[in-house]
Parts: C-alpha cells; sequence; structure tokens
C-alpha cells in the first residue's frame, strides 16, 4: 500500500517536472525569438539610419563640389575677360548660384541647379575655345585641368548618392523593411538626376 502510494507520487512529480520543462523550453523558444525578430528590426532600423545620414553626407560633397563647379566658371570668365565678353546676366546667373547652393535640402532642386550650372559652363568653355592665344596660356590649361578634377568629383559623388538612394528606396519596397519604414516614416528619396546629355558628355578640356 505505501509502496504503492510512493509510485503514484513518484509518477506525478515526474510529470509535473517534465511539464515544467516543457513550458520552460516553450517560454524559452518564444524569448529567442523575440530577441531574433528585435535583432532583425533593430537592423533594419539602423540601416535606414545609415543609408540615410549617407545620403545627407553625400548630397553635402556634391553641394561642395558645385560650388567649386561655380568658383572654376567665375575663375574663367576672369581669365578670359581680355579676349572674349560675357553677358553679365550669365555671371549675375552663377553668383545667385553659388549663394543658393547652401540653402538646397533635397536633390530635386540640386539637380535642377548642376544642370543649369553645367549648360553655364559648357557655354563659356565653347566661347573660349575660339580663342587659339587664350587656349595656349598655361594659366587657363591648368584652370582647364581643375575643371575636369571638379566634373570627374561632381560625377563620383552622384554615382555614389544615387547607389546609397537605390538601396534606400528598395528598403522601403520589400518586406520585411518597408512595415518599419512605415511606423517611422521612411519615405522615398529623390535620386540626384542630370540631363542625358550631361551624363553622356562631359565638358572637353583637353586642348
Amino acid at each position: 500500500m505505501i509502496q504503492s502510494k510512493h509510485k503514484e507520487r513518484f509518477k506525478t512529480g515526474f510529470v509535473l517536472h517534465r511539464f515544467m520543462w516543457v513550458e520552460l523550453l516553450i517560454a524559452g523558444s518564444i524569448i529567442l525569438i523575440l530577441l531574433v525578430v528585435l535583432g532583425l528590426f533593430i537592423s533594419i532600423y539602423n540601416r535606414f539610419k545609415t543609408l540615410r545620414n549617407g545620403a545627407d553626407a553625400g548630397l553635402a560633397q556634391i553641394k561642395v563640389a558645385l560650388k567649386k563647379r561655380l568658383d572654376m566658371i567665375t575663375q574663367l570668365v576672369d581669365t578670359a575677360k581680355g579676349y572674349a565678353e560675357f553677358e553679365k546676366k550669365t555671371m549675375t546667373e552663377v553668383t545667385e548660384m553659388r549663394s543658393r547652393v547652401g540653402q538646397i535640402k533635397g536633390a530635386g532642386e540640386l539637380s535642377k541647379l548642376g544642370n543649369q550650372s553645367r549648360k553655364i559652363l559648357d557655354n563659356i568653355i565653347a566661347v573660349v575655345e575660339n580663342y587659339p592665344e587664350l587656349k595656349s596660356q598655361e594659366n587657363v590649361n591648368e584652370l582647364m585641368k581643375a575643371i575636369q578634377d571638379v566634373e570627374d568629383e561632381i560625377s563620383r559623388h552622384r554615382y555614389t548618392f544615387n547607389n546609397i538612394i537605390q538601396e534606400y528606396n528598395t528598403k522601403t519596397d520589400v518586406v520585411p523593411s518597408n512595415m518599419i519604414a512605415s511606423v517611422f516614416h521612411f519615405e522615398k528619396l529623390e535620386y540626384l538626376e542630370f540631363d542625358e546629355s550631361e551624363i553622356s558628355k562631359r565638358p572637353v578640356t583637353a586642348w
């Protein structure tokens, strides 16, 4: 009789013990899943922030490069003004553009300014090319090389910026990152777009 009671208690204790381990296993699995989900959530959120900061930094670098382009336009006009006359309106536009660069917030507006300044640069180079004596001057050649370096710099920064925007915008579309984008209002960003002619045709500065 006593042995029977001991056996029943042992069986009951064993069942309870095993049930407790099952509960702990389930609870541990749930906690592990939650930690994995939380880790994924934090990783995606941080990636959004990293890309956004990278885009802001890239835009700032392009602004600096565009200021250099506008400075080069001014220097080129100053160097060539003894040979050719440039419209006062052109220099007024260049000065106005330079003052606007720092105030620009988005890629769309910066694209417009970039296209406008590039057209002015191309027009001035075309005028300068009509004067062989001017083209042969050492300081003009050095200035042209500097202009080419600036154009290469703008091209590199634009390429890097648009790659960042492509990844950022893709994340706003695909699962599960699009859910996090929706919660934290990570909206799509604009690409830095130049006219097709501006992308395919770089200024010819090698004389």
